[in-house]
């Protein structure tokens, strides 16, 4: 049978792992005549929300049965893959209860923090760090999600062990004295949110739009993250003013630029003025915001990302340098070839060498 995932949120102040465990044995006294098996719940006493993952023949089925049980109903379901559960949640057991517990016997919130890297090798020296990078990845405990391109996304439970990974690959790649660069993001979120269709949707898609828009060589976290290491004891040792904090409001503004940008990346004549006004913005407040975030101009920062969408095309090796420059906006192959010189030190032709050896 297909297997669910659903969200609930609890408004109610005797809201406690207790009750809900009472609540988990009033489904599973009824499961059977709704065809539904139910498999494991994590409960997040502080945020009043509850996962349950079970095998039913519908959501229909599942939603069903908290119903009749005790009226609980989800706020939102979905269905996902066995692969997809034990990558990000498949760490851990469960108790007599059925309850969630990390490796350690805690209790498992059911929130993870994925750790995003994502490296360019312009000298084709250094593909054996990979090797090293999933050492430090196994050692703090983290599960690997492939990825369709270079990037490497991981699953923690611990936010600590997520933020010490994150150093640790960054202590060893900026020991690169050649030319190498990284983009590393950390962002904490829910397996199911309220609309969401996948599984850990919302926090998937914020650590990919920092690895798009964030600082080469900079770490970056977003503000639930934060949040967890704050309350998480072994992260005292740790400055969090070497990292760059990103808030929910900040989200909200980087979420609608690169959509902004990423659909306009291909019009050579797209400039910062059009950009300020499809951001609503002042020209003073969006150059102030985009600067503070992503480090760089407005105009500067649009040539980067067509530069960096064209590192990913050359990867790809399914169009010439003259067909990735004129698909990214550029207005010839040899102004191309200049900027993206300039930038990363190196042709384009160079590069794609490097990336197919």
């Amino acid at each position: 049978m297909p297997l669910y995932m659903d969200i609930h949120k609890i408004d109610s102040d005797d809201f406690s792992v207790e009750e809900v465990a009472k609540a988990h044995w009033k489904d599973v006294s009824i499961q059977a005549r709704f065809g539904v098996i139910q498999k494991k719940y994590w409960v997040n006493v502080e945020n009043k929300t509850i996962f349950c993952l079970m095998e039913g023949p519908s959501k229909e089925a599942c939603n069903n049965v908290h119903k009749e049980s005790h009226g609980g109903t989800a706020c939102n379901i979905i269905e996902v893959s066995d692969d997809e559960f034990n990558l990000f949640l498949g760490v851990g057991n469960k108790n007599e209860n059925d309850l969630a517990q990390t490796p350690s016997g805690e209790t498992d919130l059911g929130f993870r923090t994925l750790l995003m890297i994502c490296t360019n090798d312009f000298t084709g020296k250094y593909k054996h760090y990979t090797n090293q990078i999933r050492r430090f990845i196994q050692h703090r405990n983290g599960t690997i999600i492939l990825q369709p391109d270079d990037a490497i996304m991981v699953s923690f439970i611990y936010s600590t062990e997520a933020l010490a990974c994150a150093v640790s690959i960054s202590d060893l790649l900026k020991s690169i004295p050649d030319n190498y660069e990284y983009k590393l993001a950390l962002v904490t979120g829910k397996p199911v949110d309220e609309d969401s269709m996948n599984l850990f949707e919302d926090a998937k898609k914020r650590v990919q739009l920092l690895t798009n828009v964030g600082l080469k060589n900079t770490i970056y976290i977003d503000d639930s993250t934060k949040s967890l290491l704050d309350k998480e004891p072994a992260s005292t040792s740790m400055n969090l003013k070497d990292f760059k904090i990103i808030t929910g409001g900040d989200f909200t503004f980087l979420d609608k630029l690169f959509d902004i940008l990423n659909s306009e990346l291909h019009e050579s004549d797209f400039k910062s003025d059009e950009l300020y006004q499809s951001l609503g913005f002042s020209k003073s407040q969006a150059y102030r915001k985009i600067k503070s975030l992503t480090g760089m101009a407005p105009n500067t920062l649009i040539q980067e990302l067509r530069l960096q969408q064209s590192l990913r095309e050359i990867k790809k090796n399914n169009q010439t340098v003259a067909e990735i420059a004129y698909d990214l906006g550029f207005n010839s192959p040899t102004y191309f070839t200049r900027v993206f010189k300039k930038r990363f030190g190196l042709l384009p032709t160079t590069f794609l060498n490097i990336s197919t050896n």
